[in-house]
């Protein structure tokens, strides 16, 4: 069984201990809480997802860490330059990189340092690089899928027939899918919304055997006193039953169980699980282009697009804030660079 680390666990091993008086590590004492706990709380008071929340307590540290372990209250814009000037020029970090590790000090100067930094005009930014994202052709999702079977099947059926992330998948719970009206509920997508998307009639009959089985799965669980999982926020103070109600279990739970300080709980499965999957059946498949769950999703688009639905359509299903993001599969249409008929064609 394996143990998956509570929100105690992580404070304990993810956050060392800089206090501003020294800058160094230190034991607990009755003064202020050391500097990355007081980051955490911050991100966690504003429902930061755990993910951005790791990121920025990384880069925080390496940020830390380049200026020798002096306490940021002690740096200026000067020094925030140059770490971030050093990405571009040292690490060649992409554009996307830098901007994350500039959010992640922004967040610390500003939210938890309190202080506003001013223009940082002397930052060296990484290039951003315009690029098309990679498209399957309708045989060669069909031909991957041939490749796939079980599990990994629906999920990847379910990212192209829906327009998924990998996350957004596997997060799923009981009650975000209606097998009758054919929808898909996304909770908590990219940058914290919720949508709805199209659910493939071709998945129907496949979901509703898979949640048989994931069903008599819980029940078991339930027997040996487990079958709970983690519910955001703190509807489980709320809600103290619902850890265990049916409605809340993941749609795509993992195969093992894990150990919080007072229960025995499931978490869904992990997206390396599918990704791996794709490798595996895009080589079988003999399909030379690099291709990840994600590439699904580019398939959706653009093959909507294709099929004749409109641009806000395809931008709602999606979860795109701007139309500008979903405009970039007009791109790769199945028509030639940009839509354009070749001379030779003709």
């Amino acid at each position: 069984m394996l143990r998956y680390p509570s929100n105690a666990d992580r404070n304990a091993t993810i956050i060392p201990l800089i206090r501003p008086e020294s800058g160094q590590p230190g034991p607990k004492s009755d003064s202020p809480p050391p500097l990355l706990e007081r980051v955490s709380e911050a991100l966690r008071t504003r429902h930061y997802s755990v993910r951005t929340e790791k990121a920025y307590l990384t880069w925080i540290r390496r940020f830390i860490a380049f200026h020798r372990n002096r306490h940021p209250q002690e740096l200026s814009e000067v020094e925030i330059g140059e770490y971030l000037s050093s990405l571009a020029r040292d690490s060649k970090v992409s554009a996307s990189t830098q901007n994350q590790a500039l959010a992640a000090l922004l967040f610390l100067y500003q939210q938890v340092l309190e202080r506003e930094l001013a223009w940082l005009g002397n930052l060296v930014h990484a290039k951003r690089p315009t690029r098309v994202p990679v498209v399957l052709g309708r045989d060669e999702v069909r031909a991957l899928l041939a490749h796939l079977d079980g599990v990994p099947w629906i999920v990847c059926a379910l990212l192209y027939g829906g327009g998924l992330r990998l996350l957004e998948a596997l997060q799923l719970r009981v009650k975000d899918i209606d097998l009758h009206r054919r929808e898909v509920t996304v909770r908590r997508g990219k940058g914290g919304k919720d949508r709805r998307t199209v659910l493939p009639a071709a998945l129907v009959e496949h979901l509703r055997l898979h949640l048989i089985a994931v069903k008599q799965q819980h029940d078991r669980d339930l027997a040996k006193g487990a079958g709970a999982v983690a519910l955001p926020d703190a509807l489980a103070v709320k809600y103290p039953n619902a850890p265990r109600e049916w409605i809340w279990q993941w749609i795509f739970p993992a195969t093992r169980t894990y150990v919080t300080a007072n229960e025995t709980r499931r978490h869904h499965l992990h997206e390396t699980v599918i990704q791996r999957a794709v490798r595996q059946a895009a080589r079988a498949a003999g399909i030379a282009k690099p291709v990840s769950p994600h590439t699904l999703r580019h398939s959706f688009a653009t093959h909507m697009l294709e099929d004749g639905y409109d641009i806000r359509t395809i931008q709602e299903l999606l979860g795109h804030r701007d139309v500008s993001t979903t405009m970039i599969y007009t791109h790769v249409l199945n028509r030639g660079a940009c839509g354009v008929r070749s001379p030779l064609d003709r």
